[in-house]
């Protein structure tokens, strides 16, 4: 293999962070994608390119009993189905305060396929004497599946002992999501949000750490982008963080108004794969105020404001794979308003953007 090719793949951790890499950039040699900066433009030659893809094939028949079988697997979703999976996240009626089971009876009623409900409300439900197994069963008996889960465990602070106490509380929570269902929690930089800046290999290794012990629960930690925060606020750190895990269960959950507030272009999604992005937070944005100024207040529904909503969407669909649309708003005019109403607002919102995006 060409030594600068190899000195590329050197800085990757090993064959699993490798097929991370393929993971997010499969296609770039058969659709003429601009070479990966940490290659030689200068040297890749056409011979040199098909070594590459020989190294590619290589690598993935040398994992074929592991690694690239996770990295590749089919989603849980059939591809013959819809490419997009709606879902309510129950933020968007948390105004209303209405409780678990009747956010999922709303959820329900109102056609979405998922709810992605906040851990804090579930804690509550048990608080109150509420069964798990029951709240499983009623999500279940009203057509839904749980495809995330909202939560805020400090696993990511520098405080060492901050961040054992953050990573009980994941245990705690992934273990309560799991049992109702849930495929994935979201893992934002929670407890970090102010400087110092955090070292993106520290943050992967201790996103590695949450990771797998998300896996003794079968739940999924999504590293969430969050604009308005000192750490992981852009698209490019959370994907370098996830990489550096070396971990095949390592991936994104961007939020299309996050993705603006932290200063990331949208285009940037292309270059990632069909796993490493599995959910979207969909919501949209005003023109005014400006990034600066904006907060989660500002949010509107999809379709309602000035973000490139179907344009994202266009993006997702090219990835491949089946992607969970989760609406997400936290709009005081829309707390005020019947919780049914909203959510069937939301996904009327949603399916017309999606709709758009079809064939562009």
């Amino acid at each position: 293999m060409d030594d600068s090719i190899s000195e590329s793949l050197r800085t990757y951790r090993g064959l699993e962070g490798f097929a991370f890499f393929l993971r997010a950039k499969t296609k770039w040699i058969d659709h003429g994608h601009t070479v990966p900066s940490t290659m030689n433009p200068k040297v890749l030659t056409r011979r040199k390119a098909l070594k590459t893809a020989g190294v590619v094939a290589g690598a993935l028949a040398a994992l074929s009993s592991g690694v690239a079988q996770r990295a590749f697997a089919t989603p849980h979703h059939s591809m013959a189905k819809s490419p997009f999976i709606f879902c309510l996240n129950t933020a968007t009626i948390r105004g209303q305060k209405l409780g678990i089971e009747k956010e999922i009876d709303v959820a329900a009623k109102a056609g979405y396929d998922a709810i992605e409900p906040w851990v804090d409300g579930i804690e509550a439900y048990v608080k109150g004497g509420g069964k798990l197994k029951d709240l499983k069963k009623r999500i279940k008996d009203r057509g839904l599946t749980v495809e995330g889960a909202i939560g805020f465990p400090e696993w990511i602070v520098d405080d060492a002992g901050r961040r054992a106490k953050g990573l009980e509380r994941a245990k705690f929570e992934l273990d309560m999501v799991s049992q109702i269902g849930a495929k994935r929690l979201a893992a934002p930089p929670a407890g970090a949000t102010d400087l110092p800046r955090l070292g993106l290999l520290p943050a992967a290794d201790r996103y590695r750490v949450l990771l797998d012990l998300a896996k003794n629960f079968g739940v999924i930690p999504q590293l969430e982008l969050w604009g308005f925060s000192k750490n992981l606020n852009r698209l490019g750190e959370c994907v370098c963080v996830a990489m550096e895990t070396s971990h095949l269960d390592a991936c994104v959950l961007p939020d299309i108004y996050h993705v603006y507030k932290g200063g990331s272009d949208y285009h940037g999604l292309r270059w990632l794969g069909r796993d490493v992005v599995q959910m979207l937070h969909v919501n949209d944005y005003p023109a005014k105020p400006g990034r600066e100024e904006i907060n989660d207040g500002h949010r509107l529904m999809p379709g309602d404001g000035v973000a490139p909503v179907v344009e994202v969407l266009n993006l997702l669909r090219a990835a491949g794979g089946q992607k969970v649309l989760s609406v997400e708003i936290f709009s005081e005019h829309h707390w005020k308003q019947d919780a049914l109403v909203v959510a069937k607002e939301g996904l009327t919102k949603m399916r017309a953007v999606a709709r758009q995006s079809r064939g562009s």
